[in-house]
């Protein structure tokens, strides 16, 4: 197929890793990103004005997304315009892309919660009628037919994916183990309830090492928290991974998760994964085989899990294995998923 692609082109975002894995299925890509690729060259007058608009719902087009796609549909003969969120795109630029190529079929796909308010511009709200397949990796937008609610036509969940030349076992060295690693980490942003349970550990002789943005009130919180207040992407970030005994994989409270990046990502990467008991993290990995999991209102369960798997390296690591397992036979890479869509788009 011939595609346009609208997303987050910056070389560590997971739109990125859609669009190579489109061009490795044999696809022709056009892209653009929505988001400005060196974030240090916007002046920060436009920086500041931008999060004002974004937090009312009106975000600013600071990378011309909108003219170029409109171009972009009239000089290409193209089969699918694949947008990624769409917070920026002008509902009357989807609107002439359908009147300029009323043949091409237009996909939206988002890992965040598109039906709670902070993560969706009235942009995008206008823009859903004319998409013709929305795909979302957040159930409660299907099942209780949320975004069919804002005037989506069509909406298909799709589960977390999986980078497979990023995500994978990789041998790490004691430095890395000093660097990156820990007996217990987490790689994430900040949030309470969390921070609340990391430090429940600490305070239990269970040392966390912490890294993600929003943390710095968190620094020197507690001997026993380790907290980076910095965020890792890349082979920094699967480093982290693989030297880390314990990963822990908690869930945005403020995005309804069921599951999350980190949820597969882990596996993926031959990682051990402690995460939050979930319908949905179940089905994807066997608990206790592939993964295991804790009751998110109880952190004595969460504590026990920690202690024991510090001690039982065997176990743990064949468990980890068996989770990366899961994800190379099952078909959880992005790859897999995109064919899925893909397939989706064509037989609709």
């Amino acid at each position: 197929m011939k595609i346009i692609f609208v997303g987050d082109l910056r070389p560590h975002a997971r739109a990125y890793q859609r669009k190579i894995a489109l061009e490795d299925l044999g696809h022709s890509v056009y892209a653009f990103s929505s988001v400005s690729i060196d974030i240090k060259t916007s002046s920060r007058p436009l920086v500041l004005l931008d999060r004002i608009l974004s937090r009312i719902g009106f975000p600013l087009d600071h990378t011309g997304v909108n003219k170029w796609l409109q171009k972009s549909t009239r000089q290409l003969d193209a089969d699918l315009l694949w947008v990624e969120k769409g917070n920026q795109l002008w509902p009357w630029t989807l609107q002439a892309v359908r009147q300029t190529a009323p043949q091409m079929r237009i996909a939206s796909y988002s890992e965040d919660d598109m039906f709670l308010h902070h993560n969706r511009s009235y942009f995008y709200t206008w823009g859903l009628p004319h998409y013709d397949v929305v795909f979302t990796t957040k159930s409660h937008n299907c099942e209780n037919g949320e975004l069919a609610a804002l005037g989506a036509k069509c909406v298909v969940f799709v589960d977390k994916a999986f980078d497979q030349t990023l995500h994978r076992p990789i041998p790490v060295t004691e430095t890395d183990k000093e660097h990156l690693g820990a007996d217990v980490g987490f790689i994430g942003t900040f949030e309470e309830d969390r921070a609340q349970k990391m430090l429940f550990l600490a305070q239990n002789d269970v040392p966390v090492r912490i890294w993600g943005n929003g943390w710095s009130s968190w620094v020197n919180v507690h001997p026993n928290l380790k907290v980076e207040n910095r965020p890792l992407y890349g082979e920094d970030y699967v480093r982290a991974i693989c030297a880390t005994k314990i990963n822990l994989c908690f869930l945005r409270k403020l995005n309804r998760d069921l599951q999350t990046d980190r949820s597969v990502e882990i596996p993926a990467c031959g990682g051990f994964m402690l995460a939050e008991r979930t319908d949905e993290h179940r089905r994807l990995f066997h608990e206790n085989e592939e993964a295991v999991y804790f009751d998110t209102d109880d952190l004595s369960d969460l504590l026990n899990k920690a202690q024991y798997f510090r001690e039982h390296e065997e176990t743990r690591l064949a468990i980890a294995a068996a989770g990366r397992n899961r994800c190379l036979v099952c078909g959880y890479s992005h790859h897999d998923r995109l064919q899925f869509m893909v397939d989706r788009l064509r037989y609709r």
